[in-house]
Parts: C-alpha cells; structure tokens; sequence
C-alpha cells in the first residue's frame, strides 16, 4: 500500500470505489487531522427522507482512514477499521455535511480516530463517531 499524504492523492484513489460512490471529497490533510465533506443527494436519503446513517458512517470512516493511511507508522503496509461507533445527534435533508477527524492514539499497532460529522447549513453536529485502526505490516 503507496503512503498518501495528500488532498489530491486520497481524492484520486477514492473516485473508483465507495468515497467516489457516495461523494467522499477530502478538503485538508494536515498531519493528525483531516478533513471531507459530501453533498446530500436524494439517492443518499433513507426512504423516510433523512440522511441514511450508512451515509454517515461511510463519511466518517473514510476520513478517519484516510486520516490512518496517511499517519502509518515507519514499516506499516496497511490498516484495517476494526471497531466503529456513531452516535446520531441530528439529520441532514440537503446541502452538504462536513467531516473532521483526528488522531486520539496512534500507536505501532492501532489507532484510534475521533469524527465529527456537522451539517454544513446550521453547523449542527449530527453525529459523533469513533474507531479503530488496526495496523498491518508485511509478513
């Protein structure tokens, strides 16, 4: 796994997979902390009209990962989400939510990522969101 460090870099890698499919767009990548946003669209929305908690947890994770990706320790070759956790305060029905995570632990063999997801619009918090990385290295 190539190390990526930059806005740019986890942009280009996600367009092909499920940060592209949903809209995943990293704004800022500044050691421990980064940071993305997405659109709301109608195909996000659980069909009672809000923002659907898999939305939520797909922003969340990808930005605390990408956040991992970029902090490996010297000899790592990957990581993995093995324990997640959200907490929903608030919905979102349109415009675009904003996601920050930081670095809690960092560790040579987990970490642990701390996210908050924010609706753009009302700058509500709706949802707090934690997990952890687990660290792999060549065998």
């Amino acid at each position: 796994m190539e190390r990526i460090t930059t806005v740019e870099g986890f942009n280009a890698v996600g367009a092909a997979s499920l940060p592209g499919l949903v809209g995943v767009e990293v704004l800022t990548v500044e050691g421990p902390r980064l940071t993305s946003r997405l659109t709301v669209r109608p195909d996000l929305m659980a069909p009672i009209g809000y923002l659907h908690a898999a939305t939520v947890i797909a922003l969340a994770d990808t930005t605390c990962g990408y956040g991992a990706w970029a902090n490996l320790p010297a000899g790592a070759s990957g990581f993995t989400t093995i324990e997640l956790k959200s907490n929903f305060l608030g919905t979102a029905r349109d415009g675009t939510v904003a996601c920050e995570s930081t670095l809690v632990h960092g560790g040579r063999s987990t970490q642990v990522w701390d996210a908050t997801v924010t609706a753009d619009a009302t700058g509500q918090t709706i949802a707090l969101f934690r997990c952890t990385q687990l660290i792999l290295y060549p065998r």
